[in-house]
Order: C-alpha cells, then structure tokens, then sequence
C-alpha cells in the first residue's frame, strides 16, 4: 500500500474506482430507485435478524464522517424484550404528554395524514431497536476529548443508518419521543452521551399499509448555478 507523509501525518493512496459516465449513470439510478421504495413502517413482524446483519449495519453507518473524525457516536442494539418494554413504556408516557399539552394544535393536524399518535406499540413488535447516541466529548483514559460537529456528524451517521437498513431489505422508522432522556436510564448510558435516534428495525408485516403521500419532486428542492 502506498503512503506518503503529509504535514507530518501518514496518508494512504486512494483507490479511485475508475467508472466510466455511463458507469456511474447506472449506478447512481439503480441507488436513486431503490431508495424511493423506502418507506416509514410502524409494523413489523417479530422475526429476528441475524445479528451479524445487524453488525454490518451500525458498521456502515459509523463508516460515515465526522468533525475532526471524532466519531461521536454510540449505537446500541436492543432485542431484549423487557427493556423494549420498558422503552415503550417510558416513550408513550412522554408521547402521551407531548399530544395532549406539549404539541400545538397545528402540528398534532399536520401528523394526522401520518396516521401516527402517542402509542408506540412497534417499539415492542419490531425485533430489534437502534439506539443512537451523540457523545458530547469523548473519554481518554478518564481525560476528556473535546468533539466538534457533533449533531452534524452524528445525523449524517443516522442518514447512513437509514440507508444501510433500506439497502438490507429490511424497514425502520425514525422515532424521536422528546425528552428521551428516559433512554439514558434505561440503558445506563454514560452522562457525556446524550440520546439522538431511536430506530425499530425488522421486517414489516405481510400487509402492511403505508400513507399515500408525495415528497417534493427535484424542482421544487434543487436549485442549480
């Protein structure tokens, strides 16, 4: 492998893949049409996943960048089914609070073509949950590690996340119950690592539906100079 020193830091050659434009044509649509069959599932059948399939998913997701790669993230994979429990448990307790006081009355209008509301019962049903957590700094031999960009790099882990999930043929939602400091507890997470993402990952039911909705098309989000 070929290196070289620069500013005093070893760097390795890169390995520039070479694909011609109809190359990366193809491959950019293939990606392209795959992920517009993503979508937000909320039931999920109880089988398993293989965990090394689990593995290679939090694998790619922490493969993403980060500031100063730092890598300010901690995944954590829950099948136990008595902490999913308690998860759901503390999640519609804080859901349950948030549609009745916490959300106005506009964004509780605006979730109802989602069909979604403060039970959670997929945080049982689905076989697993991916627990993402940002790390405020990190810990060196008990010193602390000053982290930069850390809701950046952590949310472009969770975009890596997602696709990984969506590229294994499995499904997920994201869930956000807000606080979620709940997790941090039930977990025993350390105080410097702060919940981000909450993820139930499985396959969907059989017969499953899903909302009939749109998103923007390009014209409406790319502006090109």
């Amino acid at each position: 492998m070929e290196k070289k020193e620069i500013q005093g830091y070893p760097h390795i050659l890169y390995r520039a893949s070479n694909l011609s434009d109809g190359q990366i044509l193809e491959n950019s649509d293939t990606f392209l049409q795959n992920m517009l069959q993503r979508r937000s599932i909320r039931e999920f059948d109880r089988q398993a996943i293989p965990h090394e399939v689990l593995r290679n998913i939090i694998q790619t997701a922490a493969s993403a960048p980060s500031g100063a790669n730092k890598q300010p993230w901690t995944f954590c994979i829950v099948s136990d089914p008595t902490i999913k429990r308690q998860i759901r448990i503390a999640a519609e307790e804080e859901e349950k609070l948030s549609y009745e006081s916490r959300m106005s009355e506009t964004w509780i209008q605006d979730l109802k073509p989602l069909g979604t509301d403060w039970k959670k019962p997929f945080l049982e049903e689905a076989p697993h949950l991916i627990v993402v957590f940002k790390q405020s700094y990190g810990l060196d031999k008990n010193q602390k590690v000053q982290h930069y960009y850390v809701n950046e790099s952590v949310g472009i882990a969770c975009g890596f996340l997602i696709a990984a999930i969506h590229q294994a043929g499995l499904v997920t939602l994201t869930h956000t119950p807000s606080p979620m400091n709940f997790l941090s507890k039930i977990l025993n997470r350390p105080s410097h690592e702060k919940p981000f993402l909450l993820l139930p990952v499985g396959r969907p039911l059989s017969k499953t539906y899903v909302p009939d909705i749109t998103k923007k098309s390009l014209n409406e989000v790319l502006i090109e100079y």
